[in-house]
This record gives C-alpha cells, structure tokens and sequence, in this order.
C-alpha cells in the first residue's frame, strides 16, 4: 500500500466566535474563545489518516508544540520526522462570525524553519509508488516539490494560502494542483472556472487539477476527462477545515485507487459533514461516518 509524506504547518489555532468580523480601528468583545490543533498541513494528515491512507508527517514545531505531535501519533499519523526548534509553534488567529465564516491571521512560527536540509530525513524511503503533498504554509516549498520529483513521488500541491511567489514555483514537477478558484484565478490570470482550468493545462500539459468552488462543489480536470461534483447543502456551522477535509479524502481516495469521480464525491461528502461543525481538525470526520 502506498503511503504519503505531508511537508505542512502545524499551527496552535486561537478561535473566537465573534458577532462579526472585525473592523479597522474597533475592539471586538468575543462570544466564545477556544484553543485548538490546526494548520493546514496538520488538518490535512489528520483528514488523509481518518479516510484510511499511511501518512507520514513532515514540518518543524517549537517546544510547545508536543501536543500537537502527540495527536498526530493518536490520528495514526507517523510525526517523527517533524524537527522540533528554537522558538514558537506556528499559530493562527482565527475568527468565526454567526454564518460560520471565517477570517485568518497566521503566524509562521516554527513552519518558517523547515530548510532543505532537512529533506534528506524527511524523503527517506520514500520512492515511486509514493505520494507527496504539500500546502504553501511552511518555508522551503519549491525545494520540497523539486525534491519529491527526484525521488519519483506522486507530487500533490495545495498553494494555500495564496503568494506572489508562488506563481514562481516549479509547477512542472507538480501531477495534481488543488486550488480554489480565487488561487487558480491568480496562478492563470483567468476569471471563470473553465478558463482557469483550461489555462493551466495549457501551460502544464501534464497537470491535473482539482478546482474547489466552495457552495457550487468541484471540477476535476484529469487526462482527457473533466467533471463536476455539486457540493451537498447543509447548514454551515464553521468553514474552517473543509477544504483540507476534501483534499484528504479526495488524496486517499487516489492513492487507493478508486475510481476518481467516486473519491471526489466521497470527499465531497466528507466536506459537507466538517462544515456542519465546529473546530478545525476537530470537525474533520471519519470514514465510518460517510
């Protein structure tokens, strides 16, 4: 069975329920704070674990990040090539209005410490057959993904959250790019669904793309096949791992080899039930509650 090395952040998420977000100048009373596991690569190996693949986690925290590990290790998750640094865990700041919206503010922290020098731990015995994924959280990004090339790995690339830099990275070294259709309007300069799509195969010809369009579902772009998945109407109580949700799932559900149109409408579903509840990692469900 293949496995898949996740190079991605792992944040201690601050939560406030706010009755809206706040404004320029003001000072916001919260209805409700809590303090939990997140970052888009931690959500990400959880949600890869929890649809059944063997995840390997890779990225750096501080020294209040051993919780953070441990749960990892609870998910089945296999944290010991994350490097523990000088310094604090990443961290994001995120605030959840009454429609279950959300606004972010990150902090690097230790994520910002993953250099390529740490590469030669992190790939070790991995090869072709496996996977690899990475989101634009933690420093060393287009390294990793020359890195996993080399190494003859499936390469999976989530540019989240959105950089000018990141139009730069080597996408040629990329199989399957994930993007929402902000993040693929700009890595394509174009505005509608099918040009973005229809633009970055044009300059990648041997990319697939999966294009997430938050309440309008996803579009699947792979070979000479496309198709679209509708998202499944429930009502939002928070957005804030739903697309690391879908991704885990969708990943899984490939390196597993199912049919894709059936793991895209798995993780759809998957989506669906993270959205319907609070917290980050928390609200991420398991493959028995499909």
């Amino acid at each position: 069975m293949p496995r898949i090395l996740n190079l991605g952040s792992i944040n201690l998420d601050h939560v406030y329920r706010v009755p809206h977000f706040v404004r320029p100048g003001e000072t916001l009373s919260s209805n409700e704070y809590s303090l939990g596991f997140g970052g888009k690569g931690f959500n990400q190996s959880i949600a890869l674990a929890r649809a059944g693949a063997r995840v390997v986690h890779a990225g750096a925290v501080g020294k209040d990040g051993r919780a953070l590990l441990e749960r990892l290790r609870t998910e089945g998750v296999d944290a010991g090539r994350v490097a523990q640094v000088d310094g604090a865990t990443g961290h994001a700041v995120i605030q959840v209005d009454p429609s279950g919206q959300n606004a972010i503010v990150i902090h690097g922290g230790a994520n910002a410490g993953v250099t390529p020098e740490n590469f030669d731990t992190f790939f070790r015995g991995f090869g072709p057959g496996d996977h690899f994924l990475c989101q634009n959280e933690t420093s060393a990004v287009p390294e990793a993904l020359v890195r996993a090339r080399k190494e003859g790995l499936t390469v999976w690339f989530n540019p989240a959250p959105m950089s000018e830099a990141a139009a730069d990275y080597p996408f040629e070294t990329v199989d399957w790019l994930v993007v929402n259709e902000t993040e693929g309007g700009d890595l394509s300069g174009a505005r509608t669904p099918e040009t973005i799509i229809e633009t970055l195969r044009k300059r990648f010809p041997r990319l697939s793309v999966v294009l997430t369009l938050g309440g309008d579902g996803v579009i699947v772009a792979s070979g000479g096949t496309t198709f679209q998945i509708p998202a499944h109407a429930v009502e939002t109580v928070d957005t804030t791992a739903a697309g690391d949700t879908f991704i885990g799932y969708f990943v899984a559900g490939v390196m597993n080899g199912d049919n894709r149109e059936e793991a895209a409408r798995r993780a759809a579903r998957a989506a669906a039930l993270c959205v319907a509840r609070p917290g980050a990692a928390d609200s991420i469900p398991r493959r028995n509650e499909l």
